[in-house]
């Protein structure tokens, strides 16, 4: 990259948003765009997550862009390996390596009023944009719980998405700590190889069975053959999630006959009374994430595994000590503790008007219009912004739907001339909020009575939508411009903002 390139629009990372987005704008006749990424290969969270086990929850042919679909997924639901290999696939089908600006690292972006434009540095030089499109997501940056004693444990130490791979496990004694998407991936993956697992639980999650299946050379041939096959399949995936919304939204009373599937599920594997009751959850299910695993049961009952449903509390040495003092030697601790969601690490990289960090306007909470811009950050728009997670569905659903919103965007900048930036209301983004905190009010993600990743320090969420796919992607198909203020370059004009409304 160039010290001083400007472009039309800067993409930042390669996940399914960043990937895209590039897509969108190449479809739009836009080629004057770079997409910074700090690694040294695309991929995003499929990239970074590579622990043994690890797979999507989402089934494939729901979870691959309408506009890329894949005949060839060999399994029903699948593995790290191949859906990294998709988006390098995606990459290559629509041309997108040239935009690419590997091992460049944003280490801040900075809105310049007198120009218009954002000023973005990273680690290999400096780069100008029109439009920034945010597309680090909400999982990329790990979270590891304070724990006193970490820093002197003489074994190993990493965090799930940041896998040593260079480390044998096998004959090891083994702490994983956390029971999310990732731990219940991980537990089944090392359990026979390792000397002694302990899995320490703060909270149990809700396990429902995984029906997975290699998909056959036949299904394969078909989908190939006749693409729309592929297509009714994923249609299908689609609409069985759109009718369950209403359970998770307006009626989570409905959800007590899925806990009945679940807790069979559990006695099926967990013949000990007490071992089943420390992983029955207490909450309805559905608060905290679903988590599908017909592995994670039968291996918490083999016998080289112990389950401290009272969390880890402190670490004295190779000793790990638990809430309730109960101690055990181990020689590496595996933590699959999740990420930072609701305080992403990105936002106090992004500087906006008056030199107001992104971070510190969203310090009483995230807050986005439709998902996608915030208030005093012109032309800044995120892919996977506030509200806009899915507890029962494909992601790729929302970043499309967003993609759309994005070329509006763009176009409309467009129709306003050379200089030209876009910024929505506060008024806009605070309407916009309240609706969706008011429909928030009564889902099972705020009744459910449980503490998730969903929920920020404020006990409000802030990153699922409270609807339907349907309703987000009518709600992100075009920009109203009454939502937002023009701003031009103050070199250009006296007044640094136009009102449209």
């Amino acid at each position: 990259m160039a010290k001083h390139e400007h472009v039309r629009v800067a993409v930042i990372g390669t996940g399914f948003g960043g990937l895209g987005a590039a897509v969108r704008l190449r479809r739009d006749g836009i080629t004057d765009f770079v997409v910074l990424e700090r690694a040294d290969s695309v991929g995003g969270a499929w990239r970074d997550n590579s622990y043994p086990g690890c797979a999507c929850d989402v089934p494939s042919h729901l979870y691959s862009f309408s506009f890329a679909p894949n005949p060839d997924w060999p399994r029903s639901f699948s593995g790290q390996r191949h859906i990294r290999a998709y988006l390098e696939h995606v990459t290559d089908t629509f041309g997108l390596r040239p935009h690419l600006r590997l091992n460049h690292e944003v280490l801040m972006m900075r809105w310049i009023a007198e120009a218009a434009h954002w000023e973005i540095e990273t680690s290999r030089g400096t780069v100008t944009a029109d439009v920034v499109v945010s597309a680090t997501g909400p999982l990329s940056d790990p979270k590891v719980p304070d724990i006193p004693g970490l820093d002197a444990f003489p074994g190993k130490v990493f965090h799930s998405a940041r896998w040593d791979h260079g480390y044998d496990l096998r004959g090891k004694r083994v702490a994983v700590v956390g029971t999310g998407a990732s731990a219940i991936q991980i537990v089944p993956a090392v359990q026979p190889d390792v000397a002694r697992l302990t899995l320490f639980q703060r909270t149990p999650p809700w396990v429902l069975p995984r029906a997975d299946r290699a998909i056959s050379g036949a299904e394969r041939w078909l989908h190939r053959k006749v693409p729309a096959t592929a297509a009714a399949r994923r249609g299908l995936l689609w609409g069985l999630r759109e009718l369950q919304v209403q359970a998770f939204t307006r009626r989570p009373d409905e959800l007590a006959l899925v806990e009945r599937i679940a807790k069979a599920n559990m006695a099926r594997a967990i013949k000990d009374p007490a071992l089943r009751a420390a992983l029955t959850p207490s909450y309805r299910i559905g608060c905290k994430r679903i988590l599908l695993s017909s592995e994670y049961y039968p291996a918490l009952a083999r016998p080289n595994v112990d389950v401290v449903a009272s969390g880890l509390a402190e670490v004295r040495g190779s000793t790990v000590v638990a809430a309730d003092r109960a101690e055990t030697e181990v020689d590496a601790i595996i933590f699959g503790t999740g990420f930072h969601v609701t305080d992403m690490p990105v936002a106090e990289r992004v500087v906006g008007v008056d030199g107001i960090t992104l971070a510190e306007a969203w310090k009483d909470g995230m807050a986005s219009l439709r998902g996608a811009t915030a208030a005093g950050f012109p032309n800044w728009m995120t892919v996977i912004g506030p509200n806009t997670g899915l507890g029962n569905s494909s992601m790729i659903l929302i970043i499309e739907a967003q993609l759309s919103y994005l070329g509006d965007y763009l176009r409309t900048l467009g129709s306003l001339g050379a200089g030209a930036a876009l910024t929505p209301t506060p008024a806009a983004v605070d309407a916009w909020n309240h609706r969706v905190q008011e429909r928030m009010k009564r889902t099972v993600w705020n009744t459910g009575g449980c503490t998730s990743w969903y929920l920020d320090a404020n006990g409000r969420n802030t990153t699922i939508w409270p609807g339907t796919t349907t309703e987000f992607r009518r709600a992100t198909r075009a920009v109203d411009l009454r939502e937002y203020d023009v701003v031009r370059a103050r070199a250009a004009t006296t007044d640094t903002e136009e009102s449209v409304r």
